[in-house]
Parts: C-alpha cells; structure tokens; sequence
C-alpha cells in the first residue's frame, strides 16, 4: 500500500486489500464468505501470474549479460537477480505452506470443491496466535520473516517499508484506539474466518511480489548500464504532412531508428525534463492557439527537444527540432464501442475528435451516468443510473461538445438446471432414482453478453430441490448455496413416477468492477420428472 507509481495490477491489489479488511469489520455472512473466497481466488491467480513474469525477467537478465559476453559486473547483477528471486520464492512458498496447513486443519474441501471450514475462527487462532498470551502461533514467524524481506530488498536498494507491522505502526490502526494496541498476529487472524485468513495471506504474498518486482526492475536497468547497445531497432516514417488533398503528391522520409534497452537517457522538450518509458521521451504539450491560420484553417509551428546518453564515459546530446500543424478544431464526437447503455453496466465508450490529433486531451462529465476514465486517451466508462444520458466533452478545459444516449435495462438471465453436462429436457425427465448431481445456471442474453461480457457474469447463489410424490414432498429439500447441489440423500426414496422440484430464489451477477449485485427474478420453478 506504499505512495510511488504503481501498475494497475498493483493498484487493483490494492482496492482489494481494502475491500479485504472493510469484510472483516462486517458481521459474518454466507455471502461475505462468499466474497473472501474470491478475493482470496482473484489474488491468487494474480500471484501466480507475477511468479512466473519475475520468472522470465531474471531469464531475460542472464540472457542479455550472455549475449554482452558475460562481463564481470554484468554477472554480479544476474546473482543478485536470481537471489531476490530465491528469497521471495522462499517466502511465497512458506505462506502457501501456511495456506494448506489452515485449511487442512479445518476440515478441508466440501465436495462442491469450497471450504468446509471457512467460517472456522476458533481453529485459526489456535494456529496463527498460539495459546493466549505464548504468541507462539505461526503468525508470529510470519511477521519475522516478512519484515527480515524488507530488511533485504532495503539492502538491495529498494525502498520497501515493513510488510507485517503492529498496530501502533500501521498507518491505517494507529489512530484508532481499539486496533493500536494489537500486534500483527491479533489485526489479521484474531476472529477472523479461515477464508478471511487466506485471503489475508494472499495480499501479503502479493506485497512481496510487488517489491521484488521494483528490485528486479531495479537491477534489469543495471545490467549493461555502462555500454550503449542499440538493441531496439524500428523503421520510422517523418511525413511532410499527415493530410494530403486528392491529386497533390505525397512525400516522407524513410529510415530506421534505434534505442537501447541498457541504458536510460535524459530528455527535454523546450529546456525541461521529460519522462522516460521504453527508451522513448514522453512530449506532450498543450499547442497554443496560432494568431493566424491559413484558408484551410491550419498554421504551422516548432518545438526543440534534446537526447543525452553516456557515451564512452561522456555525455552526448543531440537535438531535434520538429514542425508541427495547430489546426482549428472542428467538433466531432465517436462513440462506436457499443451502440446501447445499459442500465448500471460498465458502457465503454470511444470518444475521439480528429481534428485535434495528438493535442487531443479530453475531460469527461455526464448526466444520469457515473464516469469513468480509461486507460487510454477518448476512452470512457459510462455507468447509468437514468434512463437517459448526457456525455460532455471537453479537451484543456475547452468545451468541445456533447452526446446524448438512451439507456436500457438489464435483460434477465435464463435460468437451467443442467445433468452431465447439458441442460435437463423437462418434458422427457431422467431415468429414476435420478441425478446424483444438478447444476443451477444462470444463462446471459447473448446480446447483452456480446455488447458487454464483464457485466454478463451471472451465478445462482441459492436454489432449493425437493423430491415430489404426487402432491407431497418426500423428505426434507435440499438447499444450496452455490451452483452445485448434491442430491445423493433422494436416490434412497426415489421412484419411478415421481419428479424433483426445483426452485430458484437467489441469482448474482458480478459487474464490471467485480462487485456482486442481487438479480430480481421472478419465482422459477423447475420440474424434473423420475421415469
């Protein structure tokens, strides 16, 4: 959770550790334990994908110091890479270690694959805080072993603060009278579920991830830091005008440009540093209005930029100057991501204007609708909350235009039961006793699917089945709480002539910001005859 530039990866880490312990303040529910295994699934999966790009960046250190001819300062860095990729493999190994023991101790899998004990606080405690006042739980040598990981990515040279801190030293307890006084051990696993625990776990593992991912980067940039080896080489083309009129002639210059990978140069626009990604300065700068524009409505201007390496134990600057066009803009709003909104869907827009190329730097506000920025310039998230929106459109605090859309309704999902893999055809049945096993699915409407697949996630989160003879029940119904339902208890009482009777009561739907929400759906209501 340290300040600095974070990827989005680490950012959405991030939320979640925040969601993450907003849960544990909240009464236990099947539905909050419902959330603390996906948080706890999502950050795994996260995880496993940072292991194994940390993987190929240690690889693609020693692959570059192999193919420089392996000098010897060169190959200090690949050890040093391949030791921080040890100790933290170490680490994450050690809490998977801690993960299985938790749940193993508290009863493993349920057959539906979820945990039997994931509501189990008692047993948590036993493990990770000891017997009341030992601090003798494994908690405790968790604490120890993060903290002497920061000791050493701080040797390394990263700036990692303490990743298992008491109370009084974390900045979110250390205000707050009833937390500061706790140790480590006591905030994270003191009553907390076993699922909870897990997913606690977890966002530890991907803080060390985190680090060693700024200590690896760290040394990457090192390696051959002292040789300028122009290893990224492009074909670029400088057009004497992006526009040409038809039967005008066309003219460029072609030729190839390189960078490298090895070394990091300063750059300037104008006298002033600019960033640095990949090798490539970063300009960007607002054109001001030109005092007089031709009858096409354009006007020419420069600017003057600079590029200094080390080259030979020197510095080396080289110049640019560039021309460009300021063109008057001309108001032209595209938005041909999807051709509907939905009602509280995440709607993402595309919204460009041409004329205004690479001055282009638009701000969006709406009405009847949430916005959200997207990663990339024009693109926007649009969430409805009325039945019609306005999105305006402004570029360096210039309005430029607005767009009006209306907004439909979520359509409902249709809801099957499913047998081996297919749904269950309610006019033939199924050969009695019947299934063993049932699936409750909740199917998207294909279109909304196709417009929107991250809001078109549906799951029934309750459903209930009861064996029917004639007009009475035989036996007690089965409730389920997930997709899956075990019906292994009516094989005993079935027979031929009698149906299963099914009831859905609960549908979810998770939307494009991951966030559970209930479905209204009307009572559904499924018959399985037993022939």
């Amino acid at each position: 959770m340290a300040g600095g530039k974070e990827t989005p990866r680490q950012k959405m880490i991030g939320m979640m550790y925040l969601v993450l312990l907003a849960l544990l303040a909240l009464q236990v529910s099947a539905v909050i334990i419902q959330k603390f295994q996906f948080l706890d699934t999502s950050l795994m999966i996260v995880n496993d994908k940072a292991g194994i790009e940390h993987d190929e960046t240690v690889r693609s250190i020693r692959a570059t110091v192999e193919k420089e001819g392996n000098d010897e300062k060169d190959l200090k860095v690949v050890e040093k890479a391949e030791e921080v990729r040890d100790r933290t493999t170490e680490l994450v190994n050690y809490m998977n270690d801690l993960r299985n023991m938790l749940i193993e101790k508290t009863g493993g899998y349920n057959d539906d694959s979820t945990y039997a004990g994931a509501k189990e606080e008692d047993k948590v405690m036993e493990i990770m805080l000891g017997p009341e006042g030992k601090k003798s739980g494994d908690a405790y040598e968790l604490q120890k072993r993060l903290n002497a990981f920061s000791d050493y990515l701080n040797e390394v040279g990263v700036k990692a603060p303490k990743l298992a801190m008491d109370g009084k030293e974390d900045p979110l307890f250390k205000n707050d009278k009833s937390q500061r006084t706790k140790d480590f051990a006591q905030i994270n696993f003191a009553q907390t579920p076993m699922v909870a625990a897990l997913a606690m776990i977890a966002q530890k593992q991907s803080e060390v991830l985190k680090y060693e991912n700024e200590a690896l980067t760290m040394l990457a940039s090192e390696v051959g830091a002292h040789k300028v080896n122009f290893d990224q080489v492009v074909a670029m083309v400088r057009p004497r005008s992006n526009v040409v009129a038809a039967g005008t002639k066309y003219e460029a210059e072609l030729f190839i440009a390189a960078s490298s990978s090895s070394i990091t140069p300063t750059m300037k626009y104008e006298g002033k540093e600019i960033p640095v990604v990949d090798g490539k300065g970063q300009v960007s700068f607002v054109a001001k209005p030109a005092g007089k524009y031709d009858k096409e409505g354009n006007a020419k201007a420069t600017w003057t930029g600079s590029i200094t390496i080390k080259n030979k134990g020197r510095d080396t600057t080289f110049t640019v100057t560039e021309e460009y066009t300021i063109a008057k803009p001309v108001i032209s709003i595209q938005a041909a991501a999807v051709s509907a909104l939905y009602m509280n869907c995440g709607n993402e827009l595309d919204v460009q204007v041409p004329a205004l190329g690479s001055t282009y730097n638009p701000k969006f506000t709406a009405t009847g609708a949430k916005v959200i920025p997207g990663s990339e310039k024009g693109k926007v998230t649009l969430v409805p909350n009325k039945a019609k929106v306005r999105l305006n459109v402004a570029s360096n605090g210039n309005p430029i235009g607005h767009q009006d859309f209306g907004v439909r309704m979520v359509p409902r999902p249709e809801l099957q039961i499913w047998d081996k893999g297919k749904p269950v055809n309610e006019k033939t049945g199924v050969p009695a006793p019947g299934p063993r096993m049932l699936v409750a699915k909740a199917i998207p409407d294909e279109s909304f699917k196709n417009f929107l697949p991250k809001d078109a996630r549906y799951r029934v989160a309750q459903w209930e089945a009861i064996l029917v003879r004639g007009k009475r029940p035989v036996g007690a119904p089965q409730v389920f709480t997930s997709e899956n339902g075990n019906l292994a208890t009516f094989a005993s009482q079935a027979q031929p002539g009698d149906r299963i009777l099914v009831e859905i009561k609960k549908v979810v739907r998770m939307n494009f910001l991951n966030e559970l929400e209930e479905v209204s759906i009307p009572t559904t209501v499924k018959n399985i005859p037993l022939n």
